[in-house]
């Protein structure tokens, strides 16, 4: 019931109002991961993140907000945890991710409540947001960010420069240090950029050749290690590797990385016929976890199901991808794709999209900032409106 789901189940109803079109989604309101980090910065309510079904459902959308336990895809049928069979002609499946509890030794889910993730919006944002304001002034915060692949790649980046605002305003004697385990990451030029010219030495980060890599957590003493380093952070955002949600597996869609291999044309899952991913759960290739693309893809997925439905060939057709990012109040920036479907993968098409460029002065930085907003503004509610 997310930018893939309910975007692909109101675009159905768009485009073959003739369908049935069922959404399976157990939470009564949905609280939006982009601008989250507003939120941890504390220039947002977590209130301003939250949508309910109402318009989804004025579509003719029927809307069951229960949980689907489990997939027979031989019978085509989705058993809900009340024991409510669906049978479906096709299926589309936007389970999201789940962490990967367990891949950094001793991060679980008592660990989450200690040195929370914030990657799965609403009480983990919050309690981000309440250890922030009461960490006192000079203390360390440490992110930590993932390998690839995850949800929303510049998201970490975006995190630390929020967070770095409000630690620069309210608490100037404190550092915050990104731990991460790759060497490059989304729009690493544009943040670093902004991170001096913002921050200064404020924000410090390390990559996987600096032996940044997290291996192990100590919740109960604040303890991160990697492999050279013990550091004792006042607070800890871990950011765990993440895989599908697990209703994936469960159906058989998911394949060895943990994540949802599709036929890229149509999203038709490559394990299992008559069952589409969307989403973060897909492996899209060159086209990020993001919820832009998400609502692309899920587009694309429902005029594919319409037309396979109605015995008619799938169109041909490109994607784009825009992902804007904050590095501060007022100051923006992006990076665009577009990416076309080739016989297994969904690829970057060479030339076009691009970047914010780095010589861009305020009044640019400024108007990508106003963007970002419009941007959420308006899929919000063309998604939930």
């Amino acid at each position: 019931g997310g930018f893939a789901g309910a975007s692909c189940a109101r675009k159905l109803r768009d485009v073959a109002p003739q369908l049935q079109v069922t959404l399976v989604e157990p939470k009564t309101t949905y609280t939006a991961c982009p601008f989250s980090n507003l939120v941890i910065g504390g220039q947002r309510r977590i209130a301003d993140q939250q949508f309910d079904y109402r318009g989804v459902a004025a579509t003719g959308v029927e809307v069951i907000h229960r949980s689907a336990e489990d997939i027979d895809p031989v019978a085509r049928r989705v058993r809900l945890d009340d024991d409510t069979l669906l049978d479906y002609d096709r299926l589309v499946m936007a389970p999201g991710i789940e962490l990967r509890w367990g891949a950094v030794e001793g991060y679980d889910r008592s660990a989450a409540q200690h040195m929370p993730h914030a990657w799965q919006a609403g009480e983990q944002t919050t309690l981000l947001r309440r250890q922030l304001e009461s960490m006192e002034d000079g203390g360390l915060v440490v992110i930590t960010a993932p390998a690839s692949p995850y949800r929303c790649p510049p998201g970490p980046y975006e995190r630390a420069s929020l967070i770095a605002a409000y630690l620069k305003r309210e608490k100037p004697r404190s550092k915050l240090l990104i731990l991460d385990a790759k060497d490059n990451f989304s729009k690493k030029p544009l943040f670093l950029q902004g991170w001096e010219a913002l921050y200064g030495d404020l924000i410090e980060w390390r990559g996987a050749s600096d032996g940044a890599v997290l291996a192990a957590v100590s919740a109960t003493d604040m303890r991160l290690n990697t492999d050279f380093d013990e550091f004792r952070p006042t607070v800890a955002n871990v950011i765990p590797p993440q895989q599908a949600g697990a209703i994936a597996r469960r159906a058989g869609v998911a394949d060895a990385s943990g994540w949802c291999p599709i036929t890229p044309l149509t999203f038709e899952s490559s394990l299992q016929p008559h069952i589409h991913v969307i989403g973060d759960a897909a492996i899209a290739n060159a086209m990020p976890k993001s919820a832009f693309a998400a609502n692309a893809q899920a587009g694309l997925c429902a005029v594919q199901v319409a037309r396979l439905l109605a015995g008619e060939a799938p169109v041909d057709t490109t994607l784009i991808n825009t992902c804007y990012s904050l590095v501060g109040p007022g100051y923006g920036i992006s990076v665009a794709g577009v990416y076309q479907p080739a016989e297994q993968s969904w690829e970057a098409v060479t030339g076009a999209g691009g970047a914010s460029p780095l010589d861009a002065g305020a009044e640019v930085r400024g108007k990508e900032a106003a963007y970002a907003a419009d941007w959420f503004a308006t899929i919000t509610s063309q998604v939930f409106g």
